[in-house]
């Protein structure tokens, strides 16, 4: 016989302890572009801004591409032309410092090696460290003039004394493109100086923050360096965020086709949010827009522990065994990343047949519940038997049908 039990409906939590937050997620939802135009002081290029897309519904920003990511779940919580090519400016070189971390990992590169400067990388324009033609650089100090001052020198240095020359470096910063799944991304330089044909999308640029956390969590810490002297010369990190507490990494870009870009990093009660906006109109907008889309979703989303591995859910009656009832029991941990007050409107039930018959296996799945998310979105985690229970003899069978 089929048994259904609702243990959330509407709201009401039908078991001890109900539910709580965690620090992980494991949904991978994902929000659509927005299609209806809306007035928008900060239009950019003749195009009608369209507000973001939420879990939420539509989030007006002044960034022109915009992705936000719950880096434990991958879950997208904001999308604005998420995948439509960008010029990405210097944002580029966490590309290039994912492929010069993957060289100290396997290495070919060391932190304490000298690179030479040549004059092809001492004359490029832009954003500079100020490396000394004619001289050895240390990779390390290469690395912190790349990410903290941004500096397009340190960029050639890096990618002449890895691969012999900028292209070469290039082909390989495609590659790793490839490999790491950034379908709307192409690069020209190591730098990010404005090229034909060398984009990027917003979502591939929060998706690659993500992997550099996740890969080089040892090399991690050079994004969050507040400042840095090289030749006598001190810069302060140009992530706004960073130099005021408020993430710990990762990049900021501009040029003048794609604007004033941001990608930003931060992790507050457990949880840890990925930002990546271009085409805002000043650096100050940049700073204020990372700033207030950075609290959004740590403020309007929560991760939720909707069951624990080994939870103990109802009993069932089984027939003919050695025990006149076994604990059903989660199969798994299972949790999801929702908007706050998302028990309103979300529907837990238990589904298993009753009564069990004997022989009952420790871990042989009996069941399922399954979770109705407000909008249909529905998911479900297997549900098994908490102990085994073994058939009753002959004996005993015939007692128990008497006895019935």
């Amino acid at each position: 016989m089929q048994t259904r039990r609702f243990l959330l409906a509407g709201g009401a939590a039908l078991f001890s302890g109900g539910l709580v937050t965690g620090a992980q997620a494991r949904s991978h939802a994902h929000a659509a572009s927005a299609k209806t135009p809306v007035a928008d002081a900060a239009q950019a290029g003749g195009v009608a801004e369209t507000p973001g897309m939420t879990p939420l519904g539509p989030l007006d920003t002044v960034a022109r591409w915009a992705c936000v990511l719950d880096y434990d779940s991958g879950a997208v919580l904001l999308d604005k032309r998420a995948d439509e090519r960008m010029p990405p400016s210097s944002l580029t070189k966490m590309m290039t410092a994912y492929v010069t971390f993957g060289m100290l990992r396997a290495g070919r590169l060391k932190l304490d090696q000298a690179l030479p400067v040549s004059e092809r990388a001492w004359r490029m324009q832009g954003s500079k460290m100020f490396v000394p033609l004619g001289q050895s650089v240390p990779v390390q100090d290469l690395i912190q003039g790349m990410v903290i001052q941004s500096g397009n020198d340190a960029c050639i240095v890096l990618a002449e004394g890895i691969a012999g020359s900028e292209e070469q470096f290039v082909a390989l910063m495609n590659d790793t493109a490839a490999k790491l799944g950034l379908k709307s991304s192409h690069f020209m330089n190591a730098t990010g100086w404005p090229a034909e044909d060398h984009y990027m999308s917003a979502r591939d640029v929060a998706y690659l923050a993500l992997r550099l956390i996740h890969d080089f969590p040892e090399y991690y810490h050079f994004f969050s360096e507040k400042e840095f002297v090289f030749n006598k010369i001190r810069q302060e990190n140009r992530n706004s965020l960073v130099v005021k507490g408020l993430a710990d990494g990762l990049k900021t870009g501009h040029t003048d086709a794609g604007g004033f870009g941001l990608c930003a990093s931060s992790a507050r009660d457990g949880r840890r949010v990925i930002l990546g906006i271009n085409g805002l109109p000043t650096a100050a907008a940049r700073g204020r827009e990372g700033e207030r889309l950075m609290g959004w979703a740590f403020a309007n989303f929560e991760t939720a522990q909707i069951v624990r591995k080994g939870e103990v859910l109802d009993q069932v009656p089984v027939w003919m065994g050695t025990a006149p009832s076994v604990p059903l029991v989660a199969g798994q941990d299972f949790k999801l990343l929702l908007p706050h007050g998302w028990r309103n409107g979300t529907h837990i039930a238990l589904d298993y047949d009753a009564p069990l018959r004997a022989p009952v296996q420790e871990g042989q799945e009996v069941g399922q519940l399954t979770i109705t998310l407000p909008g249909g979105r529905s998911a479900r985690v297997p549900v098994v038997a908490g102990q085994s229970v073994q058939e009753l003899g002959f004996l005993g069978r015939a007692a128990r049908r008497l006895h019935l």
